[in-house]
């Protein structure tokens, strides 16, 4: 079972009992604009100038046009700019979780949930049989930033609980509390260093640092700028 676009979403199976894949495709795209854009009341025109506030005019009747099903092609980059325009997510529109329950990932394949097809087209799941070393490297890499930050911030807290203790059992609580986050910075930092030693490996670029732990790595370029005396 497909989807095809109709006024109200989504319905589940065309005449035939399926679509070629790339109509399948634009059909799910132009759907979930409509939708989306009937949802915050907007007209094609007014989806239009949104684009072109963007910097890539997309007509009024090219939207039209895609809507209808009246468009042979769909670039990518209207799909990137319709979502930007649309205040969602690329993928969102491509795989609408939430209101169309499968999705043909590729050509001659079965239907999948649209939650699993999103989460291959992300990288996120290891059940279609890619292999991303350089992916699983960054995402791996965002889990530990996530995590350091976190720690960093809990520190900080108790630190002030510590500074602002009324008597002795809350001092001594917080100070617990801030060697047990103090432990998990380090080895969120420790992490986070592995994680770029490896994508360096491989001949990858880390990720920028947020400033807080921007001193973890010395690879980091220095972008403070000198001053003329």
């Amino acid at each position: 079972m497909t989807q095809r676009r109709s006024d109200d979403g989504y319905e589940k199976e065309d005449d035939n009992g399926f679509l070629e894949w790339e109509d399948h495709v634009m059909a799910t795209v132009a759907g979930e604009v409509r939708r989306r854009r009937k949802e915050l009341r907007w007209s094609a025109q007014d989806l239009a100038d949104q684009c072109e506030e963007i910097g890539y005019p997309i007509p009024r009747n090219v939207i039209a046009n895609m809507e209808s099903g009246r468009r042979a092609t769909l670039p990518l980059v209207e799909i990137m700019v319709l979502a930007k325009a649309l205040r969602v997510t690329p993928v969102s529109l491509i795989y609408p979780i939430g209101h169309v329950s499968e999705v043909r990932p590729l050509p001659y394949e079965d239907p999948q949930p649209a939650w699993d097809a999103l989460q291959w087209f992300t990288g996120q799941s290891p059940d279609f049989g890619s292999e991303d070393s350089m992916l699983d490297l960054f995402l791996a890499h965002d889990d530990e930033l996530r995590a350091a930050l976190a720690a960093l911030e809990s520190e900080e807290y108790e630190r002030w609980k510590v500074r602002t203790a009324s008597n002795r059992i809350q001092r001594e609580a917080a100070e617990r509390a801030l060697t047990r986050y103090a432990d998990q910075v380090v080895n969120a930092k420790n992490e986070l260093r592995r994680h770029r030693a490896a994508i360096r490996e491989i001949g990858g670029i880390p990720p920028h640092l947020p400033s807080p732990l921007a001193s973890l790595d010395p690879h980091e370029p220095d972008t403070t700028e000198e001053v003329d005396l």
